[in-house]
């Protein structure tokens, strides 16, 4: 089994237990948005039994992959189902792309209620390749998705305390909007949807406007960006970098976010630390 990138590597595990080998074509701390395959990465995909992507044009590189190796397996975009955001919402306001305000954002994972939805679909996908593996597909899923479901009650927990008009804060790119949608937190980024896309200088300086007068203390850089420009923003509003968070990738399995669930609660925990210490 053939994943795109690391974290949906991590939910093929999951679901497929002891019967399924899922490899990652973008590995643990890499970019999704900018990665470009290789040779290499078309011989996986030539072998794989099943293929499991996003969607949402996350993996713009995907469709040119399975067509340049003349896959024809099944393919698992595990975003069907899923209400998509458009342009990391309008708080996305240092874009320097007018059509990343148009575009879908594709980070839906960062809502759990989103992430067991995944679940289900890998499993569908799971089950079509491997009939006889299903019920164990079917028990893993069911087993994982009660994970889930404690994670995400603890991520609503964990932000109770913090009241709704202190919940802002600043991100590399527009990565979070589903995050900010599920548990009620704004976010605001210099960058659009994507990692490739420019901020534009209009663009930070009116960010560094509006962390000024909406007296934003929390800002972080992400795992995959470039920290430069977080940096600068920091220079010129005064508010230090809060650290980084894990947007599109996990970490290696020595580091601190091996896996979906421990990303999101390294995430939150880190997001919740810094509004607090800022108020």
């Amino acid at each position: 089994m053939v994943a795109s990138f690391s974290l949906l590597a991590d939910m093929v595990r999951q679901v497929g237990g002891e019967r399924v080998a899922a490899q990652s074509l973008v590995g643990p701390g890499q970019d999704g948005h900018v990665f470009q395959p290789t040779p290499a990465h078309g011989r996986q995909i030539g072998q794989a039994q099943l293929v499991v992507s996003n969607g949402l044009d996350y993996e713009g590189w995907i469709p040119r992959l399975l067509q340049s190796t003349n896959y024809k397996g099944p393919h698992v975009v595990v975003t069907r189902g899923i209400t998509p955001v458009v342009g990391g919402h309008a708080q996305n306001h240092g874009s320097g792309h007018k059509h990343d305000q148009d575009r879908h954002d594709p980070h839906a994972w960062q809502s759990v209620p989103n992430a067991i939805i995944y679940v289900r679909n890998i499993a569908d996908g799971l089950c079509e390749v491997d009939a006889i593996g299903c019920a164990s597909y079917r028990a893993n899923a069911e087993r994982y998705t009660g994970e889930l479901e404690q994670l995400d009650a603890d991520i609503r927990a964990a932000w109770q305390p913090v009241h709704v008009a202190e919940r802002k804060l600043i991100t590399s790119h527009a990565a979070y909007a589903y995050y900010g949608q599920a548990y009620g937190v704004r976010f605001f980024s210099p960058q659009g949807v994507s990692t490739e896309s420019e901020a534009s200088s209009r663009g930070v300086a009116q960010l560094v406007r509006q962390i000024k007068r909406e007296n934003i203390k929390a800002l972080f850089v992400e795992n995959v960006s470039d920290p430069r420009l977080i940096e600068q923003i920091g220079r010129e509003t005064g508010v230090r970098p809060a650290g980084a968070l894990f947007s599109d990738a996990l970490t290696p399995a020595s580091g601190e976010a091996p896996t979906y669930i421990d990303m999101m609660r390294a995430n939150t925990e880190r997001l919740v630390r810094a509004v607090r210490n800022g108020a």
